[in-house]
């Protein structure tokens, strides 16, 4: 049962006077439950909680952690179609995605409880005393990771599990050792409500201690500007648009302790068509693509939003082929009248740009909250001189830029900004373009060899981050279980007396994990 009120540790609280309502974008109505938005009374309790918790959670073995993050998995599955059918009355999505988007935050659960089970994550660095070293003696120096404190995460409007509640950056946080308070999104505060219940089942039957994880309800900024704001706040996790995220990270800016703000925001992830490609496989590609930029209504932040190639036979072929490909192809419901009055918004500031012309654009019928899929196109003159063409249109949009040879097509991708994902599609004639891959290189987080950027598997060697702004920082990925390096400092123990060490760095190597022992990778004892 949802009740609409947030989970302050784990007591159900709504104290305030402030409500709001999920929406059903398919039945173009509002939901039922009322749900009563955080006052800055229970942000300062939820707050304050995870402060105390902190003390006890930093401490708590790698095994008791992988505990609680397996019991959050299983308590999730135990949830059964009541977490489906809410979710897909409040995202539109169907029950196929949202069995598939649970069954990939699961995984995500498992891999983090999998890391720090085996405790080697925290990196340790040994380099022993040599007292005999002249001209001066060298001290005993060791150095692991530690978790930052409370961690702020907010809930993402496309990915109401696996970015949300228990998404990712909840999961890397705990993993991590730090509390997490969820800014739960306000589309989907039914799912994140249900979400919350798990967790905190979870955390209660492990034994976790009381405020390890809060979750807030939410419609508009204050909550979340509040808790970003707190001093007891170490970080914050953001999933969402540019204007968003960047928001926070001034604001965390700001602060008296600035803290870092681990946004993944915008991306028109580029995709490069050269000749031969162009010229051999454009129906191949313009198939494929036509699917890509229509998967999930266009609603991934990895869909592929600008095609750049030079002009051609093979082109003209491409684009014909799109066109015909992705008419073909039935609109689907997009998340929340928001989001698909955006997308309309944003496709006509596109379609009144100087030199722009259209190619497609849906024109059935389709049902109240559908997203038309449109594909554009421009030459590269005017997309150089018309930053605007450059934005991302969240939705089944995509422009096609052409060219006039590969030199002006190097110039475009090196003005393009920062992206989470880069695509080159060709055949036979990468060796003799590296121009164009050392371009594309420093503009990504991820460069794609023939296929489609959409689909972010999560595993150890994916980065779902890039340059600013696809990320505030792009050192670190917000997929798999580096993700977790986000939410960690290191700290350095120097001549500390052995029992005092945290086990990870003791001599005897308690717990038996991987360290640096003087330059040696190892899991022998000192």
């Amino acid at each position: 049962m949802i009740t609409g009120k947030n989970y302050i540790g784990n007591v159900l609280s709504a104290t305030g006077n402030t409500t709001f309502k999920t929406f059903n974008p398919q039945k173009n109505q509002e939901n039922e439950v009322v749900f009563t938005e955080a006052t800055t009374i229970e942000i300062e309790q939820a707050v304050e909680l995870a402060r105390e918790a902190f003390k006890i959670f930093k401490t708590i073995s790698g095994v008791a952690k992988s505990k609680f993050l397996n019991e959050i998995a299983n308590q999730i599955l135990a949830l059964g179609d009541n977490l489906l059918n809410i979710y897909c009355l409040e995202s539109g999505l169907s029950k196929e995605r949202a069995i598939s988007e649970r069954t990939r935050t699961i995984f995500q659960l498992h891999s983090f409880a999998d890391l720090v089970k085996d405790g080697s994550w925290v990196e340790a660095v040994i380099d022993t005393a040599n007292l005999e070293r002249t001209p001066v003696p060298k001290v005993d120096l060791r150095k692991m990771l530690m978790p930052l404190g409370p961690i702020v995460v907010f809930g993402a409007s496309n990915f109401p599990l696996a970015y949300s509640t228990a998404g990712g950056d909840t999961a890397a946080a705990l993993a991590a050792g730090c509390p997490v308070i969820v800014k739960s999104h306000p589309m989907h505060a039914g799912t994140g409500e249900l979400v919350a219940y798990a967790v905190i089942k979870a955390a209660e039957i492990t034994g976790m201690p009381n405020g390890v994880f809060s979750n807030l309800n939410s419609s508009g900024i204050e909550v979340g500007v509040t808790l970003v704001k707190h001093p007891a706040v170490k970080a914050v996790g953001f999933t969402g648009s540019v204007r968003g995220g960047r928001s926070l990270y001034n604001t965390a800016s700001q602060r008296p302790e600035p803290i870092p703000v681990f946004a993944e925001m915008g991306s028109v992830n580029p995709v490069i068509l050269l000749p031969n490609a162009a010229s051999k496989k454009a129906v191949f590609w313009a198939k494929n693509y036509a699917k890509s930029i229509t998967q999930g209504a266009g609603q991934f932040c990895t869909n592929p939003g600008l095609i750049l190639a030079v002009k051609s036979e093979g082109l003209t072929s491409f684009i014909e082929t799109l066109a015909e490909e992705i008419i073909k192809i039935k609109p689907v419901c997009m998340l929340h009248p928001n989001i698909i009055g955006a997308f309309e918004d944003n496709k006509s500031t596109i379609q009144q740009q100087k030199g722009v012309k259209m190619v497609v654009d849906y024109n059935g019928e389709v049902s109240k909250n559908y997203g038309r899929q449109i594909i554009t196109t421009v030459d590269a003159v005017r997309f150089l001189e018309n930053t605007t063409l450059h934005q991302e249109v969240f939705g089944p949009f995509s422009m096609v830029v052409q060219c006039e040879n590969v030199e002006q097509l190097q110039v475009v991708i090196s003005k393009l900004e920062g992206q989470l994902t880069g695509t080159i599609l060709a055949e036979d004639e990468l060796e003799n373009n590296l121009e164009i891959v050392n371009a594309l290189q420093n503009k990504v987080g991820r460069i794609i060899f023939n296929g489609v950027p959409t689909g972010v598997e999560v595993c150890d060697a994916m980065v779902h981050g890039g340059p600013y702004p696809a990320s505030t920082d792009s050192r670190f990925t917000a997929v798999g279980v580096n993700s977790i390096k986000r939410w960690v400092r290191p700290i350095c123990y120097q001549n500390w007396p052995d029992k005092l060490l945290p086990n990870e760095l003791k001599n005897e190597n308690p717990l038996g994990i991987y360290r640096s022992v003087n330059g040696k990778h190892t899991v022998d004892v000192i």
